[in-house]
């Protein structure tokens, strides 16, 4: 039997929050253990952050809906529907969302995500 050049993800890994914000990935370490890149497709509440972060890999963000807030390296940015960033590894960074709509977006790392290599400061 040969073997498939392609995966379909149908049952991506909901990565369980306690802050409201919808994450689940489709491709990485936790869903089919690929650390090469991690896809996951993420829906952020009004009113939600994280702590400043100073992650060792490469992350490119693409707004399917709403608005979301980037402090990079002091720099505030707000990226809106249909506009995209990629941050270099090794820059320190605070990703939120202080509006009143929720914000869609699709998150990926190169390499994959991991909680060992994002380096969160204590909030």
């Amino acid at each position: 039997m040969k073997k498939k050049k392609y995966s379909i993800q149908r049952s991506p890994f909901v990565v369980p929050t306690d802050h409201g914000k919808l994450i689940e990935e489709h491709f990485g370490r936790a869903s089919d253990g690929n650390e090469d890149i991690s896809i996951a497709h993420m829906v952020a509440p009004p009113g939600w952050s994280e702590p400043f972060q100073t992650p060792s890999f490469d992350e490119y963000t693409y707004i399917i809906k709403g608005k979301k807030q980037f402090i990079i390296e002091g720099e505030i940015i707000v990226l809106e529907t249909g506009q995209s960033i990629r941050i270099e590894k090794n820059t320190r960074v605070q990703y939120s969302n202080p509006f009143d709509a929720a914000c869609e977006y699709l998150a990926i790392c190169l390499p994959a995500f991991s909680i060992e290599t994002v380096n969160r400061e204590d909030a």
